[in-house]
């Protein structure tokens, strides 16, 4: 396993990031074999850990929290808020005060005094910036987390949070968790620049594309939804609709290319990833012991210039074959009210 400094933080990370999104009931209800996977990547060099509260509920939390039991300071521990969590108003967001409460349940259920990474999980165009970060620099001040940062931001919404944070003197992201993928390529045109003139850590979420560059999903061959990411959400991968026809055929160019370099399609897509200068981890969600043992067996695998060159050539640098689960579909472009006038105001111009 390599090891790489997560932005300006000092703080040491290995380049695959443990995540849990499918650990409970999502994924692995098994809370016995979720801590052996979470222990057996640990014992495999694995240093870093990401979570969420609003995964399965706050389910993945408590299972994390009791596989880290007495081995706590061998694990940079990162979970997210912002998405509803429970019944009830205010209980999601970014505001100081479902900040300052999401924080003390997520403590509770990781069974933990300190979160090293605290992330704001996406945008919230309600809540002012300032108010974020002023709250995430008192916690940090508290010692109730390490560092923060953002997961999911527009790189204008970057850009503009670390001017506020340097008129108001408060805090500042230092990390960003975008998706990234061989085919979601979007955030090298401008997420992955600004990050590296912030001295941002980042760590890139969807590194096989929902299951695409696993090698279970291939042209001309039967899709299994019974089970995986395709039980979740079926529609996104019927090889009928033109967009997952376009992500097949870059599939199959890209097992050419795999073969070539002398690894699995799944080996290629994490290496790729962390070959960006930009990258500091990849996220990888095994959901069994045998999924982590096959991604981990790539893990000291570089490519090469020529390798980094067909790759351009099937999917190029700054490109979308995909909008990874929806990700900046920011109100402005998804609401047609956020475009258009009343109709009464057009009829009165």
């Amino acid at each position: 396993m390599r090891y790489r400094t997560l932005g300006g933080t000092g703080i040491e990370v290995s380049t695959y990031c443990l995540g849990t999104m499918m650990f409970g009931a999502v994924g692995n209800p098994d809370h016995d074999d979720c801590t052996r996977v979470i222990h057996a990547a640990l014992d495999q060099g694995i240093n870093f850990v990401d979570t969420a509260d609003m995964y399965s509920a706050g389910e993945s939390e408590a299972i994390v929290g009791r596989a880290l039991h007495g081995r706590r300071d061998e694990v940079v521990l990162a979970t997210k808020f912002h998405f509803q969590m429970g019944q009830g108003r205010n209980r999601r967001g970014n505001s100081r005060r479902w900040i300052v409460q999401a924080v003390e349940e997520s403590l509770r259920r990781l069974g933990t005094d300190w979160i090293d990474l605290y992330q704001v999980h996406r945008p919230d165009e309600n809540t002012d910036i300032e108010e974020t970060l002023a709250a995430l620099t008192d916690l940090v001040s508290a010692g109730k987390i390490r560092a923060f940062g953002c997961s999911t931001f527009p790189a204008e919404e970057i850009v503009e949070s670390h001017h506020v944070a340097e008129r108001r003197g408060l805090g500042r992201f230092r990390t960003e968790q975008p998706p990234y993928s061989l085919l979601a390529r979007q955030v090298e045109a401008a997420v992955l620049p600004v990050c590296q003139r912030y001295r941002m850590g980042v760590l890139v979420w969807s590194p096989l594309a929902s299951g695409f560059l696993t090698g279970r999903y291939r042209r001309d061959q039967p899709v299994d939804l019974s089970s995986g990411r395709a039980a979740l959400t079926p529609a996104r991968f019927d090889p009928a609709l033109p967009g997952v026809a376009a992500k097949l055929d870059a599939v199959e160019r890209l097992v050419e290319v795999a073969e070539e370099a002398g690894c699995t399609l799944p080996e290629l897509a994490l290496a790729f990833t962390t070959a960006h200068p930009a990258v500091t981890s990849t996220i990888i969600g095994p959901r069994t012991r045998e999924q982590l043992d096959g991604l981990l067996k790539g893990a000291s695998i570089s490519l090469d210039d020529a390798t980094l060159d067909r790759i351009d050539e099937i999917v190029p640098p700054g490109t979308n074959l995909y909008a990874p689960d929806g990700a900046w579909q920011l109100p402005a472009l998804a609401q047609p009210d956020r475009r258009r006038r009343p109709v009464r105001d057009r009829a009165a111009a």
